[in-house]
């Protein structure tokens, strides 16, 4: 639009408003306002808003006693709501009261967009356009409407134009100057009455709806713009942080274990395998760790904790495996290049990360304990400084003066509060704690995992923007996670899913373990019995706390068993592990042994199938009769049987603990170190035989596995006495 020239009427007076600023007037081919050419001639009803006008103004300018009304800007066009372009309502609304009402949004828009010489919003006729008082639709009267601020530009208009004479059709003829400015007030007074008067009319009505309504959707508009580029922010800034997460395959053997089973309810547990990487990958992380010449190498996983929360939610349970435990390591391929590790029986664990990256660690521990692994996470040095700085700090405790030269770790005896690169230097230090092997190392990371938890369950909270901002950077860029774990928003569901386990049910225990007859002063090996109990308890969704409800099997059925040759039911082959293949014809072996015990309905299936336990799985609880059947065909124990409703017949799984015979072999009892004689933090078994003739312990985390209640706050590290000052 073309600037106005801001003439005033053949005597090119120029007038001021209160606030100083120059009026526009049409001259503007486009946007007059309604003034008058230098020549005299009557503008154009379109641009002067003359049609019909004339009469009234002349009427209401006698009946202020003579008072001129800004006769110089034309037909009173630019008077009131429409600014700028107030020819244009004049030309276009049903009347001058109406049409100046409609355009009041309008003029208040134009005007500010079209004088960039000082008017602004507080220029004539805009004032009134952009207060929006209900009074500006007057402007047919030749007397501008009363909104704030707009008095005192009105009045400097109005003496502004008995200083000259008037433009042709400005007053009615005869019409002289008020002689002081109470008889213009009065004048005013008296339009503005006469002005009410009209407002209930139904065409300024329509007009009214039509500017609520126009100001209705320009108010959503500018809404949703809002709206949606915050919207846009955030999701890029989304975006951006699932960019920071570094993602790999969940497992790189030839073998992946079966998800584990649903219980009655269709829940399933949750096994997260957590791995701390002693990488020197960036800057950071080599002057965290030291160790410069290994900046180069392909990380270890120094820390090893599988997290199984229960399929209810309802208890957590953790197991650490010491860095130095030999073990059976798969065949793993690696994703990037293709290469391929052969699988090897004498290396340590925390060497798997090497063989392709985490998901050859996964392979390994599904082969050592046949818990199947849903997820994995890798947190670098960084991350963990970082984490350890967000909840302000964790705190630990020891019972002696304790200085580790290698970590760097050092602390006066009794608690404190760990963070930063203090915290990194707990976690990483082994000399320091107990016989100064990786032991102490897992048991130290337990007392602060628990610790941690307690903070933020007991009201530690991320408040701060900024904090939570640097927090969510340096946390998405220290992870590396499975693809299917790979974004914020899966990250932050398995965070309240866990956050349901309360820390009264949450156990940290550590793999029994025996030194290793190839590497009796190096390496460790898992304990026969203990850590065989420890992995099954895990297998099969038992709390390690010994808490859990006894025989929970819903419901006794009222029915008898189906004859055997009614009793439908499948057979699979689950003995394949990530080490070894499966054993050949288990489940036809199984299956025909079945059809000649009278079970005519068994069927194999060759789907291929892994897990360690055999088990059976029945529908619902009036088929747990039928079940129960073929468990004593069998010899399997009353263990082996669940309900789930993910399967839709009696379905018998043949597990790794089963690879030859048709009759399935005995367990043996718990050995005595299997249960703890005397209660343990957080166990509530005082050694008592249930009434079902059991003791209460054997569903319970042996002794020998160390294990720690996530409310023990009195636990305290015992410090190397070779470390000590």
């Amino acid at each position: 639009m073309r600037q106005s020239s801001g003439v005033r009427g053949e005597a090119g007076a120029s007038a001021e408003s209160a606030e100083g600023s120059a009026g526009p007037v049409g001259t503007s081919a486009d946007d007059t306002a309604g003034g008058a050419p230098a020549d005299g001639r009557v503008p154009d009803a379109r641009k002067s808003g003359h049609r019909g006008r004339r009469g009234r103004r002349a009427k209401n300018s006698a009946a202020t006693g003579g008072a001129t009304s800004d006769a110089t800007r034309g037909e009173g066009a630019a008077a009131g709501a429409d600014g700028s372009r107030g020819g244009d309502a004049g030309a276009r609304g049903p009347s001058g009261p109406e049409a100046a009402g409609a355009e009041g949004s309008k003029g208040a828009e134009t005007e500010g967009r079209t004088d960039s010489e000082g008017s602004g919003a507080d220029g004539i006729g805009a004032v009134a356009g952009t207060h929006g008082h209900k009074d500006r639709g007057d402007a047919a009267t030749g007397v501008e409407a009363t909104g704030s601020n707009g008095g005192d530009a009105r009045t400097a208009d109005n003496e502004d134009a008995r200083s000259g004479p008037p433009a042709e059709g400005g007053t009615a003829e005869g019409a002289k100057p008020s002689p002081d400015k109470a008889t213009a007030k009065a004048g005013r007074k008296a339009t503005r009455k006469g002005a009410h008067a009209k407002k209930a009319g139904p065409g300024n009505r329509a007009a009214k709806r039509k500017r609520a309504a126009r100001i209705a959707r320009w108010t959503a508009l500018s809404l949703a713009v809002v709206v949606l580029g915050t919207a846009a922010a955030g999701y890029f800034y989304y975006e951006h942080l699932n960019s920071n997460l570094k993602k790999s395959n969940l497992n790189l053997g030839d073998k992946q274990l079966d998800r584990s089973a649903a219980n009655a309810a269709g829940q399933r547990p949750l096994n997260i395998l957590i791995l701390g990487s002693d990488s020197r990958n960036s800057k950071e992380n080599v002057e965290l760790g030291g160790a410069r010449e290994d900046a180069g190498r392909k990380p270890l996983a120094d820390v090893q904790m599988l997290v199984h929360v229960s399929a209810d939610r309802s208890n957590m349970s953790v197991i650490s495996v010491p860095r130095d435990t030999r073990v059976t390591i798969p065949k793993c391929t690696d994703p990037e290049d293709g290469t391929v590790y052969k699988e090897t029986d004498r290396q340590i664990i925390n060497t798997s990360l090497m063989n392709g990256g985490p998901g050859c660690t996964v392979a390994a521990w599904e082969e050592l304990t046949g818990i199947p692994v849903d997820h994995f996470m890798m947190i670098d040095f960084a991350g963990v400084v970082s984490m350890a700085d967000a909840v302000g700090g964790v705190p630990v405790c020891v019972d002696a003066n304790v200085y580790d030269k290698d970590s760097g770790l050092r602390l006066t005896k009794g608690s404190h509060k760990v963070k930063g690169e203090q915290a990194l230097q707990w976690l990483r230090t082994r000399h320091g704690f107990e016989d100064g092997s990786d032991i102490g190392r897992t048991h130290a990371q337990h007392i602060y995992m628990n610790a941690m938890v307690r903070q933020l369950k007991g009201g530690t909270k991320l408040s701060d923007p900024g904090q939570l901002t640097d927090l969510a950077e340096a946390a998405t860029k220290a992870l590396t996670v499975d693809k299917d774990l790979g974004s914020v928003k899966k990250l932050y569901d398995l965070g309240n899913d866990i956050k349901r386990v309360p820390s009264g049910r949450i156990t940290m225990t550590t793999m029994p373990w025996v030194s290793d007859p190839l590497d009796p002063d190096a390496h460790v090996i898992p304990k026969p019995g203990d850590a065989d109990k420890l992995f099954s308890l895990v297998r099969n969704d038992i709390a390690l706390d010994g808490k859990d409800k006894k025989s929970d099997k819903g419901p006794k059925p009222t029915v008898p068993a189906a004859p055997k040759g009614a009793i439908a039911l499948t057979v699979f082959n689950g003995t394949g592990t990530a080490a070894q293949p499966p054993a050949t014809r288990r489940a036809s072996d199984i299956a025909e042994f079945l059809v000649k015990a009278g079970f005519t309905k068994a069927t194999s299936d060759s789907t291929p199938r892994a897990q360690a336990d055999t088990t059976i799985t029945y529908p619902k609880t009036a088929e747990r009769p039928d079940a129960e059947a073929v468990a004593k065909a069998l010899g399997l124990p009353e263990s082996a049987l669940r309900m789930s409703p993910t399967v839709d017949r009696v379905t018998l799984v043949i597990g790794g603990d089963w690879r030859t015979g048709t009759k399935y072999p005995k367990t043996e009892e718990p050995e005595e170190s299997d249960v703890s004689k005397e209660p343990t933090a957080g166990a509530t078994g005082d050694g008592k035989k249930d009434d079902k003739g059991g003791k209460d312990g054997d569903n319970k985390a042996p002794k020998s596995s160390d294990p720690l209640n996530g409310s023990d706050t009195s636990a305290c590290m015992n410090v190397n006495p070779l470390n000590r000052f």
